[in-house]
């Protein structure tokens, strides 16, 4: 089945698109420069499979590791396989893809996300601003304790030197405004000394 996928993803290679990811950082073994809403079309025709997301996710194939989010089913995704996941990322692009296709549906995500904020890397932080901006966009409340500690350490990631980390800090906390008036207030608060945050650098690379 691997193989299968491989070939049909070498079958929808964009070399242009490929060419220009490798320019912008990414330096994966492989790189077939499919688009994502053909990995989204693709990945309805796999189906979800439990081994075969594994499977992908090892792979050092830009493809194989966002088909792999899209692939895995929820309910046979472990806390310690998530970190195993976000252990292993390398660029700002696979923690986009894969916690809009499969973390933010997580029962546990609003645990793991505040895990991640508070981790001392780049790429779980990045997670976990990714993760809290999803779930604000649902609209999921905080407690009032979580509220203080997420502002906390947003401010704080603000003048992260990673680019992907000020930025995704930033949008998370203009997602979490939008859930109410007193979030709203919450957050502007938290913003003037720090906004805009010097958003420079690569979004896709390390």
């Amino acid at each position: 089945m691997l193989n299968k996928i491989k070939e049909s993803l070498r079958a929808m290679m964009n070399g242009p698109l490929a060419q220009s990811l490798r320019e912008k950082g990414l330096a994966y073994r492989v790189i077939f420069g499919v688009e994502w809403p053909r990995l989204m079309e693709f990945a309805q025709q796999i189906g979800h499979d439990h081994q075969l997301a594994q499977d992908l996710w090892k792979e050092d194939i830009r493809e194989c590791r966002l088909l792999a989010g899209l692939v895995q089913p929820v309910e046979t995704f472990y806390p310690d396989i998530a970190d195993i996941w976000v252990d292993s990322m390398r660029y700002p692009e696979e923690a986009q893809y894969t916690v809009l296709s499969l973390m933010q549906h997580l029962p546990y995500a609003s645990t793991k996300a505040f895990e991640w904020i508070a981790a001392t890397d780049d790429m779980h932080q990045l997670c976990g601003y990714l993760l809290l901006a999803r779930l604000f966009m649902r609209g999921d409340p905080l407690m009032r304790r979580s509220e203080l500690e997420y502002l906390d350490q947003a401010t704080a990631a603000l003048g992260s030197p990673s680019y992907a980390v000020r930025k995704a800090a930033h949008d998370s906390l203009l997602k979490y405004a939008l859930t109410g008036t007193e979030q709203a207030a919450l957050v502007k608060k938290t913003l003037p000394k720090n906004s805009p945050p010097k958003l420079v650098g690569s979004p896709l690379g390390k």
